[in-house]
């Protein structure tokens, strides 16, 4: 496995244990040639629906359960960093509450379950996760917070990502990704300024959920009102985060806007096009070529596709939809 996540964020290095059974795997490269040939670019995929609770997540949260002393660890979670912080707390012998929504996918909730977490759920209409957080914090101050990606840790386990990807052979001229709190296109672009690799970043976003391209626009954070409720559940994020910010605001290319609709295409061009499994929020990049085909054209392109985990009702109307 190529050099990926940071023993400490303090050093910048991505040195880490040799790969175990319980340690990060590489990402998984498809090439994919009917997507490309389908779409008319030069795309291929870097898929995390094969790593370890199915999503790039676990990246960040082994880096953090690795890194910090805490016993107990609390976070805030749509799904998958849930399940991920779960897993690794449990190979680090560790407590973990995850604070989801009430409306998070069942087969995200069961397996936070399934590693040995506990979930809270709550009514985000009524209670925002942030406060709930809060709340179980001040009840356990032996705990630490985790954001699911604005934390350093977190961003550092990301970059291992961007690691790999500039690592190829053929290393892609632009990564797509998509953008909710910020952590995964934060980490790619520390691992690109890292390494001084010729890659540039593009975020993939939801239209309705778009509050990361429209602090890009206004020059400083501009956040949601409430949860958008995008069926990319991943993005479901009042705002970016500061430390993601910093790396964003002039570390991004752009940030391709996509409509609901795209997102349920690109789900579908995934599974019969590139015989791949994704979620909405792992299909949002191909959501960006298809909105935005201009912005990639004469480019050779890497679309992230950050995990697998949805559940079966919903991925069935999508893919007959």
């Amino acid at each position: 496995m190529p050099d990926a996540i940071s023993s400490t964020v303090s050093t910048a290095s991505t040195a880490m244990p040799a790969q175990t059974a319980d340690t990060p795997r590489p990402t998984t490269i498809v090439e994919a040639p009917r997507l490309a040939a389908h779409l008319g670019i030069d795309v291929f995929l870097a898929t995390e629906t094969f790593q370890r609770t199915g999503s790039f997540k676990f990246r960040a949260a082994y880096n953090v359960a690795l890194n910090v002393p805490n016993p107990h660890i609390i976070a805030a979670s749509s799904g998958n960093f849930g399940q991920a912080m779960a897993y690794a707390c449990k190979l680090f012998g560790k407590r973990c509450t995850i604070v989801m929504p009430a409306n998070s996918a069942k087969v995200k909730v069961d397996a936070v379950l399934s590693h040995g977490g506990r979930v809270d759920l709550v009514d985000t209409t009524k209670v925002k996760r942030a406060t709930r957080v809060a709340q179980l914090a001040a009840e356990n101050p032996d705990a630490y917070v985790a954001s699911a990606y604005d934390d350093p840790f977190v961003i550092a386990g990301n970059s291992s990502l961007g690691d790999e990807l500039g690592r190829l052979p053929i290393p892609p001229d632009v990564v797509v990704a998509p953008v909710g709190g910020g952590g995964l296109t934060a980490g790619i672009i520390q691992a690109v300024r890292r390494s001084k690799l010729a890659m540039s970043v593009i975020g993939a976003e939801p239209l309705i959920a778009n509050d990361a391209a429209r602090s890009l626009r206004a020059g400083h954070i501009v956040s949601n009102d409430a949860e958008p409720q995008t069926i990319a559940d991943g993005t479901r994020t009042l705002s970016v985060g500061h430390h993601n910010w910093e790396l964003l605001k002039d570390g991004i290319e752009t940030i391709v806007e996509v409509p609901e609709d795209a997102i349920r295409e690109a789900l579908r061009r995934l599974f019969f096009l590139a015989n791949l499994k994704a979620e909405p929020t792992g299909a949002l990049p191909v959501g960006a070529l298809l909105t935005s085909p201009e912005t990639f054209r004469d480019r050779r392109v890497c679309c992230v596709v950050t995990g697998g985990n949805v559940d079966a009702a919903v991925y069935s109307s999508i893919l007959t939809g």
